[in-house]
């Protein structure tokens, strides 16, 4: 059985339709279906129907799902050891990382690095979607929340400090009058976030005026006019316009977690990135 093929078995399998197969593996629609009508006429069975949610796996296609995923598990698994086992500094380092911290926070790191090793190149995945280390949708991913695969080596790399932020006219309407100064906070899927509670808390009077997952938008929201927000203070102290509102207690700080899969321990370059985060980011340490 061919690689290719099972490879498009499971982005078919995953999204449910072969156009969005197509889109996830960056193939055309018709190398979809030749590729599914290959390993059906291989299997001398149908492996899909289609349904009024999209296709689904018939008994047949049902019955070597498993071992297509074991197949694939064993693809990657070999992909990350030799990758790992890469002793040159040199070639791409995907790396995992919300958009504000790249800004503001991991860019000088970048800069170091690509002085110190011209033929490393950075790839940064910006967003808040947590990415799966183990299908090397990156190799290295810094987060505010822990990894919980037991193949993931991790650690706490810093705590990063967080302020209640507004213009200078919705810091001093904050004073006079709250109820008048929206709420810039989180997204619904977010609202535990710790800093959208004490926001909440702090000004039960307010509303919610905007929601993003996105703090660098939030904090171009708050810079706009719409409402106060609570901002990771490399963020919001970098950005101008924007004032730091004292109170009397501040919002929770937030540690930052780095965490690479552990077949990529012996990457040289991965490890490069690390020794040179630890160092430059010491400092900015609570």
């Amino acid at each position: 059985m061919d690689w290719g093929d099972v490879q498009v078995l499971l982005a078919v399998m995953r999204n449910g339709s072969f156009g969005k197969a197509a889109l996830s593996l960056g193939v055309s629609h018709p190398t979809v279906g030749r590729r599914i009508k290959a390993l059906e006429d291989e299997a001398q069975q149908a492996l899909f129907r289609r349904t009024t949610e999209g296709l689904v796996l018939t008994d047949a296609g049902d019955g070597i799902m498993k071992l297509a995923e074991a197949m694939e598990n064993s693809a990657l698994a070999m992909e990350r050891r030799l990758a790992g086992n890469h002793d040159r500094l040199e070639g791409i380092l995907r790396i995992s990382s919300a958009e504000w911290f790249t800004n503001y926070v991991l860019a000088p790191v970048l800069s170091e690095l690509t002085r110190r090793h011209p033929a490393i190149v950075p790839e940064i995945i910006a967003g808040y979607r947590l990415l799966d280390l183990s299908r090397r949708d990156a190799d290295i991913a810094f987060r505010i929340v822990p990894f919980t695969d037991p193949n993931i080596v991790q650690r706490r790399l810093m705590r990063v400090p967080y302020a209640l932020y507004g213009t200078p006219q919705n810091a001093q309407a904050l004073l006079t009058a709250p109820s008048s100064v929206g709420l810039i906070l989180m997204n619904t899927g977010q609202s535990h976030f710790p800093d959208v509670s004490w926001l909440l808390d702090h000004f039960p009077q307010s509303k919610p005026a905007f929601k993003s997952t996105s703090r660098a938008v939030q904090a171009q929201m708050c810079l706009r006019g719409m409402g106060v927000a609570v901002l990771p203070r490399p963020l919001g102290d970098a950005t101008t316009g924007l004032q730091r509102i004292e109170m009397p207690d501040i919002p929770p700080s937030r540690d930052i977690w780095v965490g690479y899969h552990q077949d990529l321990r012996h990457m040289d370059r991965l490890r490069a990135l690390l020794d040179i985060a630890d160092s430059m980011l010491a400092s900015q340490q609570e």
